[in-house]
């Protein structure tokens, strides 16, 4: 028999647009070379443009879903996106806590790119308590890391991205991958901190237009990579310059936003990176999100 390729278990929603959610995840596992193990939270009516409604699959088959495979197969890494309920919250947080050798990505998904709410401040203060103590690696955008780190929205106002990310350290999460694409920058700059603070700081040329699923998309692809065995400041890196070509590649299907091409190279479209500048653990070329 061949060998196997890393498997992941993924915890999210079902996007029917398949621009972020669950067919976002899978889509970038496979293309990095990993074997998904999609287990469904919650189930979404949305299309490029914005989300119409949102349910929560029941917490004891969430459990089961992620069980029965956890039993069968062994898994490299497991990724969490939209949890769906506080319930469910609960389910992934025993499941990590058995598994506590498996490393855990968290992108905590609190809004669509439309803007439509994913997270309650209840689930988010559970979230803070429960997941974050089990979370190897935490990947939100500016704004999401501030709304994690307080519930005060003065001091929301007045936190940078380093602060905040300082502050979610102390939830537990072993590094914390901060994302600049919300921040009113000509360059976007993302970084990743650990106990010791910054671990490197990467900068891209900011690309036109909106993207439903980027986040998704550096998040599937930094667990693909620390499921095949990288470091986490390497995975970091080459999982940015992944999720920057499948934006520079783009396409728009509908209405809405742009969605990621996270299988640009199978098409062809071998585009460069922009050119930016990195500092930090390990200079390189340029990588984005």
């Amino acid at each position: 028999m061949n060998d196997t390729p890393p498997i992941v278990l993924v915890f999210a929603g079902n996007d029917p647009s398949a621009g972020a959610g669950l067919a976002a995840d899978l889509l970038t596992f496979a293309s990095l070379g990993c074997h998904a193990l999609p287990v469904v939270t919650a189930l979404t009516v949305q299309d490029t443009a914005g989300m119409e409604d949102f349910t929560a699959v029941d917490p004891d088959i969430v459990s089961d879903q992620a069980r029965f495979v956890l039993e069968d197969m062994q898994v490299a890494a497991i990724k969490v996106g939209v949890i769906g309920s506080i319930e469910n919250l609960a389910v992934i947080a025993e499941i990590a806590a058995d598994y506590p050798d498996v490393p855990l990505i968290l992108d905590p998904v609190l809004t669509t790119g439309g803007g439509d709410e994913f997270a309650t401040d209840e689930l988010i203060n559970a979230m803070r308590e429960l997941l974050l103590p089990h979370t190897t690696v935490l990947t939100p955008n500016s704004v999401e890391a501030r709304r994690l780190a307080t519930d005060d929205s003065d001091e929301q106002e007045g936190m940078t991205s380093d602060e905040a990310a300082l502050r979610l350290r102390q939830f537990g999460p072993e590094y914390v991958l901060v994302t600049g694409t919300h921040e009113n920058t000509p360059n976007v700059a993302n970084a990743l901190f650990n106990r010791s603070g910054r671990v490197r700081v990467d900068t891209w040329d900011r690309l036109p237009g909106s993207f439903h699923g980027s986040g998704c998309t550096l998040a599937s692809a930094l667990t693909a990579l620390i499921a095949c065995g990288m470091d986490i400041p390497t995975a970091a890196k080459e999982a940015q310059e992944y999720t920057y070509q499948t934006l520079k590649h783009a396409f728009r299907p509908g209405m809405g936003q742009f969605i990621p091409d996270r299988m640009f190279w199978a098409r062809g479209n071998n585009g460069n990176a922009a050119e930016g500048e990195s500092e930090g653990e390990a200079p390189e070329e340029p990588k984005a999100d």
